[in-house]
């Protein structure tokens, strides 16, 4: 169980990055708060199926209240925000590096608000991640055309609901069982999501085989997959070092990118890459002796 468990944090990576292929596909067909509020009323049904056939335990109201608020936050308001703004034009690269700011901020709060200890070693990771992310994606910054302050601002809030609810999570909604709490986290999510197409949009969506490949992907993949995967390292880590792993996500999304669609990568961002990696094991490396034991 250890070794597998050893294997979660890479998984979630690849898992995650796919999800900015599965935007690329998805976007030329549907508005984002429409495609996501069916993404998550999606992920919701085959969640509340497979709560039935596993036995999944009940949750206490104010549990599902926590969970809920974590989810509008995790899936809505950082998907939304970030949807939207590539939608309006923003560059997937610089929204990537914007949602690579993620770790720092979440550092900050997580050090403050869960009491938990930064330290230098953790900074210096945290820096040399961010600096191997920016090197990766500086390419991006060529092309702004969606450079606007309404796209940047979608963004920036995007980041920052990812930040306030992975901490919100840790510290309120770690608790309960976890496929109960993951239905309650895309109940909050689609609420938001439904509130927001209906208020904004005028769901408009062409059915071909990108929107439903994209769809069954990021359901079945990211919704189900990978939250099981982020809300396993959040119950079980710091979330200074778990929010680190987001800073491989433009890396590894960079490297998905150039295989499928033949983007090409220099030399001085392949070094980012490393320096990026480098970065994440430095900020996430237990010292000797530190290691903690966990029921399995």
């Amino acid at each position: 169980m250890t070794g597998l468990k050893r294997l979660i944090p890479a998984t979630f990576v690849v898992l995650w990055s796919s999800g900015f292929i599965g935007a690329r596909y998805a976007m030329p067909w549907a508005e984002p708060f429409t495609f996501l509020a069916g993404r998550f009323v999606l992920a919701f049904a085959i969640l509340a199926l497979l709560a039935v056939l596993v036995g999944a335990r009940k949750t206490s109201r104010r549990d599902a209240f926590h969970a809920a608020v974590a989810g509008a936050l995790m899936h809505g308001v950082y998907l939304g925000g970030v949807f939207w703004a590539i939608r309006q034009g923003l560059p997937a690269g610089i929204a990537a590096l914007i949602a690579g700011l993620q770790p720092l901020i979440t550092a900050v709060f997580a050090g403050r608000i869960l009491g938990e200890e930064i330290t230098p070693r953790h900074w210096a990771g945290l820096a040399a991640g961010f600096a191997g992310v920016a090197i990766v994606l500086s390419p991006a910054f060529g092309a702004s055309g969606g450079v606007t302050f309404a796209t940047l601002a979608a963004a920036f809030v995007g980041m920052a609901g990812m930040t306030a609810g992975t901490i919100w999570q840790k510290k309120f909604a770690t608790g309960g069982d976890l496929v109960t709490g993951t239905l309650c986290q895309y109940l909050g999510g689609a609420a938001l999501m439904i509130a927001g197409s209906v208020a904004f949009e005028t769901q408009t969506v062409t059915v071909n085989g990108e929107l439903i490949f994209a769809m069954v992907w990021l359901v079945l993949v990211l919704s189900i997959g990978a939250i099981f995967l982020l809300m396993l390292l959040i119950r079980d880590g710091e979330m200074s070092k778990v929010s680190s792993l987001f800073y491989l996500v433009p890396v590894v999304t960079a490297l998905m990118a150039w295989a499928l669609f033949g983007e090409q990568l220099t030399m001085v961002q392949l070094a980012g890459m490393v320096l990026a990696s480098f970065g994440v094991g430095l900020a996430t490396a237990q010292r000797p002796g530190s290691a903690t034991t966990t029921a399995s």
